[in-house]
């Protein structure tokens, strides 16, 4: 899936006539199993898109642009979900490698 719209991304994402520059590649019982997006790189726009977030908390990225940035993209897959749809289990919880609880771990 690609160009979502614009009101449903994080601020971070580039966003041209309502819809965002991104990708998602979705797997059947797994969902989202690789995403993308370019990022915004105009810190101005940035900034606008920020409104209504707690802008102190992410004063170190608007800073990234502030002090130099390149038009840019960022793409991941979450392992977990990878793990899942390889091994047919049902449920994410079954291939996450750590304790989901606190002393819940032999060692």
């Amino acid at each position: 899936m690609t160009h979502y719209p614009a009101g449903i991304t994080p601020f971070y994402m580039k966003k041209r006539e309502g819809v965002t520059r991104n990708f998602d590649l979705l797997m059947p019982e797994v969902a989202e199993l690789i995403g993308g997006s370019e990022r915004e790189d105009d810190q101005s726009t940035l900034e606008q898109a920020m409104q209504g977030l707690d802008k102190a908390a992410l004063q170190w990225y608007v800073d990234l642009r502030r002090y130099g940035s390149v038009p840019h993209a960022g793409f991941g897959m979450g392992l977990e979900r990878f793990l899942l749809h390889i091994t047919g289990l049902t449920n994410v919880r079954e291939v996450i490698p750590v304790p989901r609880s606190p002393n819940n771990m032999l060692c």
